[in-house]
């Protein structure tokens, strides 16, 4: 028996973690982690290669992020996902929010930048047409707060609350699709607010915060209101398999609570790295102002102090 019209089983058992995590290997993103790793690796092995080194915090985040991808899309999450809407909010939350962040702070574009070889002159090769993509209007415009901010709000409500989710779900392409929108979506957006890789916007930590704090509400708005529902609000979980053991409503009402509670760690761990880099950079600017007064004798504090010594003669006279 099919539900929903994407061949998945109407008698799956009830729901638990460990039937959730069962590697299931959906192929689309499993094909596409593996291949994400191996391009991530031969550019660290790159690099060593030659010499230069590559932080291993930088490595352990993008692998943890594609690994956050895996588990989501490549175990009977993805099965239970299908029926229960409460397992798909938790696939929603991972894909859009956790794993652009564990992404992100791999830095995969500054890698690509340095790993790729450069064409010789005249030519254009991979890393001259990264370079000229980073530049280019089209990122200008979709990495800007004006667009980026209602484009994550957008893909929230303007899915759920028109008939676009039900048209997707029926269909696994549909399915496959609205994740893939999910996980762009989340990279778009945090990509200028985590400031790693080189982009054409780069706001103040002050306005990246506000960034962050400007878009992360509407997840919890949105959580609330389907704890709120007193009637399904998504046609494709209006009428959940029997076997599931669950009624649409509680299983709505989880899948609110779910994005209302989620909407909390993306903050604080986007939080963490900004105050991170914040203070980095402020170690780094000190340290160069150090070099610079070694290197002209301290003559910024020297002309100070004159200035200072200068009013004080005038005072007494």
């Amino acid at each position: 028996m099919d539900h929903g019209g994407h061949g998945m089983t109407a008698d799956l058992p009830p729901f638990t973690l460990e039937r959730g995590l069962e590697f299931t290997g959906e192929p689309f993103f499993l094909l596409g982690s593996v291949l994400t790793l191996a391009l991530y690796g031969w550019g660290v092995l790159r690099l060593r290669r030659r010499g230069d080194g590559w932080p291993l915090g930088r490595l352990l985040a993008f692998a943890a992020g594609v690994l956050t991808l895996v588990l989501v899309m490549c175990t009977a999450l993805n099965e239970y996902g299908m029926v229960l809407f409460s397992v798909h909010m938790v696939q929603h939350m991972v894909i859009s929010m956790l794993s652009p962040i564990l992404l992100l702070l791999g830095a995969p574009v500054t890698l690509a930048l340095r790993a790729l070889p450069a064409a010789p002159r005249g030519r254009r090769g991979p890393r001259e047409l990264l370079v000229a993509v980073l530049h280019s209007r089209y990122v200008r415009v979709i990495s800007h707060p004006v667009f980026t901010i209602p484009l994550f709000i957008a893909s929230l409500y303007g899915l759920y609350f028109t008939p676009l989710f039900d048209l997707l779900m029926a269909s696994r392409a549909g399915h496959l699709a609205m994740m893939v929108h999910f996980l762009a979506v989340g990279l778009i957006f945090f990509w200028p607010i985590m400031g790693v890789d080189p982009g054409p916007h780069r706001p103040g930590y002050v306005m990246r915060m506000l960034e962050l704090f400007a878009g992360m509400p509407f997840h919890a708005f949105f959580g609330i209101a389907l704890m709120m529902g007193t009637e399904p609000l998504v046609g494709t979980y209006a009428d959940p398999p029997a076997s599931l053991g669950v009624t649409a409503l509680d299983d709505q009402n989880a899948a609110g609570g779910i994005a209302w509670a989620f909407s909390e760690i993306p903050s604080v761990l986007v939080l963490i790295a900004l105050m991170f880099q914040w203070y980095v950079s402020e170690q780094r600017q000190a340290r160069r102002q150090d070099r610079k007064a070694d290197r002209d004798g301290d003559r910024e504090l020297a002309a100070y102090n004159a200035y200072l010594a200068s009013l004080q003669t005038r005072a007494g006279r």
